[in-house]
């Protein structure tokens, strides 16, 4: 990450009760789309059943770059899809691997493109709905819900990357 360091990053006190309030404000009947750490899976599955959530889905998001190298090299990003009550099921689900176009991580660390995360909400949430990304980063999630049509909720803890996301979004609309 070229050194640059994330809220959080370092230990997971944070991931029970962020899991436990994301359960408490989602609607019933809805999704939830979590990425995770691969080498915290462990830690992430037990946050978010403790939390209520039921796991739905998988979705593997195929890189042409290698993230990182140790053992192997990291060419791929994960998330789960997970449920509050029966949610209904998508019209045409998508498949569970999906591309991931590099952004270059102008705008943060960890940054999602926007042509990944729009086809999830766009298939997950109905028009005018509101998305919620608690770790909204630069907003990459955000700008994927105004170009499908959606509100949203974004909420980050690092001013320098709040006012990426702000600039980010200022551009679209």
């Amino acid at each position: 990450r070229s050194g640059r360091s994330i809220a959080g990053d370092r230990t997971d006190e944070w991931l029970q009760p962020a899991c436990n309030q994301m359960y408490r404000v989602l609607k019933k009947d809805a999704l939830l789309v979590s990425f995770y750490g691969w080498n915290r899976v462990d830690r992430f599955m037990a946050a978010w059943k403790s939390a209520g959530f039921s796991v739905v889905g998988h979705l593997v998001f195929t890189k042409n770059y290698s993230s990182k190298s140790a053992y192997v090299g990291y060419r791929h990003e994960c998330a789960y899809v997970l449920a509050k009550g029966r949610p209904a099921l998508p019209q045409n689900p998508l498949p569970d691997v999906l591309g991931w176009k590099y952004s270059g991580n102008r705008h943060h660390p960890t940054e999602k493109p926007v042509t990944s995360l729009q086809p999830l909400i766009e298939s997950f949430t109905h028009t005018n709905a509101i998305v919620l990304d608690p770790f909204a980063g630069s907003a990459s999630t955000c700008v994927a819900a105004l170009q499908a049509g959606r509100r949203y909720i974004g909420i980050e803890l690092m001013e320098q990357y709040h006012k990426a996301g702000i600039e980010r979004l200022t551009a679209v609309q």
